[in-house]
């Protein structure tokens, strides 16, 4: 292995490590310093919904498809969400099994099971390259950012897909330029929109909190049947007060 090499596995992704958690701090750190706001309303929530749960389900709310009508109905959409995501943990991951667990890649089936989702990954971002480029919504709110950070992450994923094998001996130049996007994506993301992640669990949480103080969180779903019977009952209700139908059309 080169100096070149050793230096950009070691110490420069250290170095931006180092720099991408200074930056988050300061980030957390100002974010921290504004008041929370306050709910000006009267508790609504039946007993039920405390602020605790709330808060957990707005949290896990990313993991539950079905709680969205935008991931209900689109799960086409949300498979490509999931597959991108974690795509970009398992080439973040291995950017420190290379580096520091190099015996752990010497097995075919972690080596096959981390191009298999790298893989899967790449083909998801050319995907959403061509959805933002063809949808004429999609280009509209599309800043140089977007197309910049989706281009990197997609050379990024392609080079990490060929860095898996891990063979300097047959070799620097796949894992040299693997190392020197990684390293560069440590410092750009806190400066960019990737860095939504990072706010995630606190918009999160003054979210769940709102909510389950207004009684939404977490939802109850009532079964169909039993909807349909409030449904009826109600309107037997309305009936019997008002056979004409008088009150109701006012």
């Amino acid at each position: 292995m080169s100096e070149l090499l050793h230096f950009s596995e070691h110490r420069l992704q250290e170095i931006a490590l180092v720099i991408m958690a200074c930056v988050y701090t300061l980030r957390v750190a100002w974010l921290l310093h504004f008041k929370a706001g306050r709910d000006r309303q009267a508790p609504t929530g039946v007993f039920r919904n405390s602020k605790a749960k709330g808060i957990l389900y707005s949290w896990m709310n990313i993991a539950m498809p079905w709680g969205m009508e935008s991931t209900r109905t689109q799960a086409f959409l949300y498979a490509q969400f999931v597959v991108f995501h974690i795509g970009v943990v398992a080439s973040i991951g291995l950017s420190f099994l290379i580096p520091y667990a190099p015996h752990l890649l010497e097995s075919t089936i972690l080596t096959s099971a981390f191009q298999l989702v790298i893989a899967a990954a790449f083909l998801v971002s050319l995907m959403r390259i061509y959805r933002r480029l063809s949808k004429k919504v999609m280009r509209a709110i599309s800043s140089p950012d977007d197309y910049f950070s989706l281009l990197l992450l997609t050379v990024w994923f392609l080079f990490a897909f060929l860095a898996v094998p891990n063979r300097p001996q047959d070799g620097e130049t796949v894992l040299l330029i693997f190392f020197l996007l990684t390293a560069f994506f440590l410092i750009y993301v806190p400066f960019s929109k990737i860095s939504h992640y990072l706010y995630y669990p606190f918009t999160r949480y003054y979210f769940g909190k709102t909510m389950a103080h207004r009684g939404v969180y977490p939802i109850h779903r009532v079964p169909q049947q039993r909807t349909m019977a409030m449904s009826q009952a109600a309107g037997n209700w309305l009936s019997a007060k008002d056979p004409a139908g008088d009150n109701v059309r006012q």
